[in-house]
């Protein structure tokens, strides 16, 4: 019940901010989503002994504003995260088994966190409103019909040593209710879209939301945890909910940026 009535106050509050104001605003929830995942991210890293220095949250910041206006030039901040941390680990971590792991996480979530969510904004504002609506819809359908499918016919585990529950039945429903639903509503929002590259980005977009969901499980199951927050009743936290995205929105934005026309 706290699940639901969760859902039912955040997902409205979000859709509000994305049809009713204006791309800045899906910027600014892009950007706190990005730290609040940053800070949820820390602390699995730290679980399994990685370090990440405070500062890998402006990068991530920094990825996440660079893609999502289009005005700060993105291998600028790449690259300057790459060199500032490599730097800040010579002088704040000690030679060991964990230095490259430190080193590696911190850079990692640059990538990980801070530009999918950037891509998120930057579809805001190439695609319109309708183009995020869009997302939510197919990642939607998606994750619902993987529910329902693999409780109705699952049989074959998916990942059992990550995700005992989900099912191969359960994700090859979630591929095709959320390709069509992508498919169909596409063909409002993007009229011009060539088919194939339609077709094979709906493919992609779900198939992506799976594998991002099991990678955030991977992470959590190795650092022994089982949700990465509670900071959402009856949803965990932050990157729980958005760890399907993280993946599926580059090719997402991809499509939005360059094949819908």
């Amino acid at each position: 019940m706290i699940r639901l009535l969760t859902a039912l106050v955040l997902l409205p509050a979000v859709l509000a901010v994305i049809w009713f104001l204006p791309p800045l605003a899906t910027l600014l929830l892009a950007i706190v989503a990005a730290e609040l995942a940053m800070i949820e991210y820390s602390r699995i890293a730290a679980a399994l002994g990685a370090t990440v220095p405070r500062l890998t949250s402006a990068f991530v910041i920094a990825a996440c504003a660079a893609l999502g206006t289009d005005v700060f030039p993105l291998e600028v901040i790449i690259l300057a995260a790459l060199v500032v941390l490599g730097a800040i680990a010579v002088f704040t971590t000690p030679p060991g088994p964990h230095a490259l792991a430190s080193t590696s996480a911190a850079v990692f979530a640059v990538v990980y966190i801070g530009l999918p969510l950037g891509a998120l904004a930057a579809v805001r504002t190439i695609g319109g409103r309708e183009a995020i609506i869009l997302l939510v819809v197919t990642i939607v359908a998606s994750d619902s019909a993987q529910y329902y499918t693999g409780r109705a016919f699952g049989r074959a585990p998916l990942a059992p040593a990550i995700s005992p529950k989900k099912t191969r039945e359960g994700a090859i429903g979630g591929v095709i209710v959320g390709s069509a639903a992508m498919i169909a509503g596409a063909r409002l929002v993007f009229p011009a879209a060539p088919p194939a590259p339609l077709v094979l980005t709906a493919v992609a977009v779900v198939v992506l939301g799976i594998l991002g969901d099991l990678f955030e499980s991977l992470l959590k199951r190795s650092a022994g945890v089982k949700d990465s927050s509670s900071l959402i009743p009856g949803h965990g936290g932050v990157l729980d909910r958005i760890d399907s995205w993280l993946f599926a929105s580059p090719a997402y934005y991809l499509f939005v940026r360059y094949l819908q026309v």
